[in-house]
């Protein structure tokens, strides 16, 4: 079984969400903060060896004091990030493990992926070396003018739109951040350094249940998909963190 090390990323301003009035990523979903919703989806895994999360500055102090306790009870490593996403990404990538195999990035503002879209998408990258969960377009997709009116109407076949956990081998995706500054990218994705490099990516089906939060009214959307979805049992004992949350 490939090690896996996790950097999950939790630095970002979150302009869209609330006016930026409010750090998305300590909004609730049924009483617990969505960022501790994504960490809790890696940390029990039997294949990952770390997790690490990143967060800004600004948020240092909060997360220390709320969350410092339950994240050491986990074992989770905390980073300070950069001002672009991939300033953050390179500073947890910076504290993983020599012996970890793959690296998964997952943007903490996902708190619904499912234990078995991680399972496929860890499974893809252990044979390809980069994979990444994606869905799909379904719709309709029309280009606008400056104007706000339709400049086209595009295809949506072959057209997928990207998500997280985005897994690689360790190797690739460091040396694609080694080479960030003569890629010239400054990526929205971690795929998108990658493919700079020429190494393929493979696609993972995901759906649309993998929501990224953006705006207030997506906090909504992202509990009912929690609550449809069976609770599963904690394996072996509980400890006491467990046994609060269970």
């Amino acid at each position: 079984m490939p090690k896996v090390a996790v950097v999950i990323v939790a630095a970002g301003k979150g302009k869209r969400f609330n006016g930026g009035k409010e750090n998305k990523v300590f909004a609730k979903i049924d009483g617990r903060p969505l960022f501790l919703r994504s960490v809790e989806q890696f940390v029990n895994r039997d294949d990952v060896c770390q997790t690490i999360l990143v967060i800004s500055a600004a948020d240092e102090d909060e997360v220390k004091s709320k969350y410092g306790a339950n994240l050491g009870f986990l074992g989770v490593q905390r980073a300070i990030g950069g001002a672009t996403r991939a300033d953050s990404v390179a500073a947890g990538l910076a504290l993983v493990r020599e012996d970890a195999d793959l690296i998964a990035i997952h943007d903490a503002a996902r708190p619904c992926v499912s234990t078995e879209m991680i399972d496929r998408v860890f499974a893809e990258a252990a044979k390809t070396g980069a994979a990444i969960l994606a869905a799909p377009l379904q719709g309709t997709i029309k280009r606008a003018s400056g104007a706000n009116v339709v400049d086209k109407t595009i295809p949506r076949e072959n057209l997928w739109e990207a998500q997280t956990p985005q897994v690689f081998k360790a190797s690739i995706i460091r040396e694609a951040y080694n080479r960030r500054t003569e890629l010239g990218q400054e990526p929205t994705d971690d795929a998108q350094l990658v493919e700079a490099t020429g190494h393929p990516v493979a696609l993972v089906r995901s759906d649309f249940s993998n929501l990224k939060i953006t705006v207030r009214e997506d906090l909504q959307l992202a509990t009912a998909i929690l609550k449809a979805r069976p609770k599963p049992k904690p394996k072996g004992p509980l400890t006491p963190f467990e046994e609060a949350q269970w």
